[in-house]
């Protein structure tokens, strides 16, 4: 039989266990989500659609991220693999090495390039009123923060190995590496972000290259919607005893539905086209069209 004592430190171990695992899966949770909506807003911003307005839910949003994510992902995954094997043969040369002359040279040289990295994006950042419109700033900048961070952390960490009498206390190193790799994390994440916005958008413009592939939709009103968008055919329909509906319109395609609307666009994209929403409720009538080949 174990020991009653021992039951609180058991639990508080399982509490501890249980901890280490929670933290990180509700971060990720929280990264999918944000780079999920990231993407998605920018994607339905392109249809002059609010994302907020269609009430995706969160799961929604997660399981839209790994599109976004895929190419920030592999490139990261490329990246690492690379720094350690470079990683690895520098440690290699240095233990080789009988006169590390040279290599000090070499890595003095990729600290002061870090640093000059470093500075362009902490200049970019600082003449961000001025450059804001450029295309590719927000992606330049943080990947010239981020790139310059680790080349600096790891000069100075190849550089303190070769020099065992550094003049920076333990406590002074320790607090700056810290704010350098918080840096380079910040950096990342906004890279990843941007890279997010820029794939919601073009998923939204090939979706609008090829907008017969939507689901065909056709709405009955019973009030006649005005509308003006290129491309959409209206009819009168023939009034009869009991019938409620009198216009229907064609040439719509469903965009996105969400919890009680649904977001249709005209069948060919036009610089003037303008987003219908539609209510799930008794004010409209809708079918779903469909061309298949015979069964």
């Amino acid at each position: 039989m174990p020991d009653d004592g021992d039951v609180p430190g058991r639990l508080e171990h399982w509490i501890r266990a249980a901890g280490t695992v929670v933290a990180p899966a509700t971060l990720l949770s929280a990264l999918l989500f944000y780079f999920g909506y990231v993407s998605t807003r920018a994607q339905y911003e392109y249809f002059g659609v609010d994302v907020d307005t269609i009430g995706l839910a969160t799961q929604d949003y997660v399981m839209r991220s790994p599109q976004p994510l895929l190419t920030p992902l592999l490139v990261l995954t490329f990246a690492s693999v690379g720094a350690l094997a470079l990683h690895s043969a520098v440690q290699k040369r240095i233990a080789a090495a009988e006169d590390t002359t040279r290599i000090r040279a070499v890595v003095r040289a990729l600290t002061a390039a870090g640093l000059l990295l470093l500075a362009a994006g902490v200049g970019l950042l600082l003449l961000y009123a001025v450059l804001r419109a450029w295309l590719y700033y927000a992606l330049v900048t943080p990947l010239l923060i981020a790139f310059g961070g680790v080349l600096v952390v790891y000069g100075f960490r190849v550089l303190r190995r070769l020099d065992t009498g550094a003049p920076l206390a333990s406590t002074v190193r320790r607090v700056s590496l810290g704010l350098v790799l918080v840096v380079v994390a910040v950096s990342l994440f906004w890279t990843t972000a941007t890279i997010a916005q820029w794939s919601g958008r073009g998923v939204a413009m090939a979706q609008a290259r090829e907008l017969d592939r939507l689901p065909s939709v056709i709405v009955d009103t019973k009030e006649r919607l005005f509308l003006r968008s290129p491309g959409i055919a209206e009819t009168v329909l023939p009034a009869s005893e009991g019938q409620s509906f009198h216009y229907r319109y064609r040439n719509l395609r469903l965009l996105v539905h969400g919890q009680d609307r649904m977001f249709l666009v005209p069948r060919t994209w036009s610089a003037s086209d303008t987003t219908l929403v539609v209510p799930f409720d008794g004010s409209v009538r809708v079918q779903f069209q469909f061309q298949n080949q015979r069964p």
